[in-house]
């Protein structure tokens, strides 16, 4: 299952739609004719209701500037709601059981059991009549928004940005700029590489400037980003791409459970002696999210293993109080040198997570006109880059911010988030980074110019010493590797109730016990965990998981592929 990573900083529900037009009456993307010239002319006020599997401290009931422009421009409110503890399946599984569902869905790991309950409805039709816009934006991967080989409906609107460009690397293995800068910017290739970085400055410095004692590395293992921060790079490390829980193999399409790779074992067996040395974080597999925010937020944490926008409000809160140099450089961290990560690699167009209307929705067309508007190039640039004349100007054709603005999104990206909307509402279609309007314009604002204007002095120093212009210019290129048939498996859902996912999840419980077992042991105890771990595995029922995935797997690149 893929819980992110892509990862969907990537996932979090943001976006927001529409363009203030100034004193004219005309939008900043310049379009003419076309589906964008078909705005939504039914004002009349409604509250669309929509509950998100993922929690937004944001999320404000649209009374943003662009939140209310939303409202200004389509008549539409929304009404959210989020998971209460955290877990998307407990408050999608109470609507299953009472078959009362709000206008909208973003559901997550859930969508396959609201899929088999009858509660999503099949958008063909209504696009088909009502959303030239969203059209557009999905262009020829309309097909892959088929349910499956026996059903071609539609019945989620991706989030996945379209025809994204990856300009920055937002996984790997993080490090101060201290930490890099005190050493004189070390080599950083292999785990050894930055365990060697966190003993060398550790062995220096045990607490911070203002007293607090500092902490090597800390993993978010205690919740759900168990996956991303403790498992995940098990993947990465030992040259494969990411497929949630799954490896595929990339000539048979075979699946199995990625545990059961004998390399990543050698990964695990890496943390066992990190921790063993101390170097590791007692605490991480016990601690709360807010827990790890708040040592990342106080710059006590030299070295992280996670996906960036699982903790880029705490870098955001550290830039913020001028504590720049304890903010993080990226590496594409192996276990050795002999393997290669596959970060970049492409799946095409990835469909899946994303927006569902429901058969409880009261007026099912006026819903899909709004997503329509913002599917357009009005609402695409408003999404990204707010409202003309407040949030960016236009000078010679070309969309800018103002040094002030993008100071404020740079270093206050949580506050400036809520009160401007930007970044806030996107939870639809949406073009991805390096794709342009037709005035030449990017639609995001997240192409190599403008980050590096965010560059802050640390980060223009460390880019330097590397001799380079990015991050993600120390990772192999995209262009190494061959385009996934399948796109990703953490993307491919298992139906409710069946054997495979039956197994699924008690392999899933096995596996988070087993591994903190493994990772906190003493070293010489860690070769029999780890083989009662694929004992358990084994009796659990791995091999008809595999079997059933691997399933799957062939007819999703049937599906994408015919």
């Amino acid at each position: 299952m893929k819980v992110s990573k892509t990862k969907v900083a990537g996932l979090v529900m943001i976006g927001a739609l529409l363009v203030s037009n100034g004193c004219s009456n005309r939008s900043d993307s310049g379009s003419s004719g076309g589906p964008d010239a078909s705005p939504n002319k039914d004002l009349t006020p409604q509250t669309i209701t929509i509950a998100f599997g993922d929690f937004n401290p944001l999320w404000d009931d649209m009374q943003s500037e662009v939140g209310k422009l939303i409202t200004e421009k389509t008549g539409i409110s929304l009404k959210a709601q989020f998971p209460m503890n955290g877990n998307d399946r407990d408050m999608f599984e109470l609507m299953v059981a009472s078959s009362e569902y709000p206008d909208m869905v973003w559901a997550k790991g859930s969508v396959g059991e609201l899929k088999d309950a009858g509660a999503l409805i099949d958008l063909t039709p209504l696009i088909e009549e009502h959303a030239p816009n969203i059209k557009k934006v999905y262009g020829e991967y309309m097909k892959r928004l088929r349910w499956s080989n026996d059903d071609h409906g539609i019945y989620v609107l991706p989030t996945a940005p379209v025809n994204q460009t990856y300009f920055k690397a937002g996984s790997g293995f993080s490090l101060q700029h201290a930490v890099l800068k005190e050493q004189n910017y070390p080599q950083i290739k292999t785990v050894r590489d930055f365990e060697n970085a966190l003993k060398a400055y550790y062995g220096k410095h045990k607490t911070t400037a203002d007293g607090q004692p500092i902490i090597p590395l800390s993993l978010n293992g205690g919740e759900w980003q168990f996956l991303i921060s403790v498992t995940n790079p098990a993947v990465a490390t030992t040259g494969a791409p990411d497929e949630g829980e799954f490896y595929i193999d990339p000539d048979t399409y075979e699946a199995k459970l990625h545990y059961l790779r004998p390399e990543e074992k050698e990964y695990f067996r890496w943390l066992n002696h990190m921790h063993d040395i101390g170097l590791l974080d007692p605490e991480s597999f016990v601690q709360k999210y807010d827990q790890y925010r708040a040592k990342i937020a106080s710059g006590r944490v030299l070295g992280l293993i996670d996906m960036d926008w699982d903790f880029a409000g705490e870098v955001a809160v550290l830039r913020k109080e001028g504590k720049f140099d304890q903010t993080y450089a990226n590496f594409p961290v192996t276990l050795n040198e002999t393997y290669k990560r596959h970060d970049f690699q492409r799946y095409g167009y990835l469909a899946g997570i994303g927006i569902s209307i429901t058969k409880s929705a009261k007026d099912p067309v006026r819903v899909i006109k709004f997503l329509d508007f913002l599917a357009s190039d009005e609402g695409q640039v408003l999404l990204n880059w707010g409202i003309e004349g407040k949030h960016y100007k236009v000078e010679n054709g070309k969309r800018v911010i103002p040094e002030d603005i993008l100071n404020k999104k740079v270093n206050d990206n949580g506050n400036f988030r809520k009160t401007t909307g930007i970044d806030m509402y996107r939870f639809g279609p949406s073009y991805g980074d390096g794709v342009k309007d037709p005035t030449g314009n990017y639609y995001t604002t997240v192409f190599p110019e403008q980050i590096e204007k965010g560059y802050t002095q640390a980060e223009k120093e460390t880019l330097a010493a590397y001799h380079i212009k990015s991050y993600n210019d120390l990772w192999p290129s995209e262009k190494e590797f061959p385009v996934r048939p399948w796109g990703a498996a953490w993307n491919i859902n298992m139906k409710t109730g069946s054997e495979a996912n039956v197994i699924f999840r008690k392999c899933q419980d096995i596996m988070k016990r087993r591994i903190t077992e493994a990772i906190l042991a003493e070293p010489e105890q860690f070769d029999a965990i780890w083989d009662d771990f694929m004992k358990e595995l084994e009796k659990a029922g791995v091999e008809k998981l595999n079997e059933e995935f691997t399933k799957l797997v062939k007819e999703r690149v049937k599906l994408w592929n015919e």
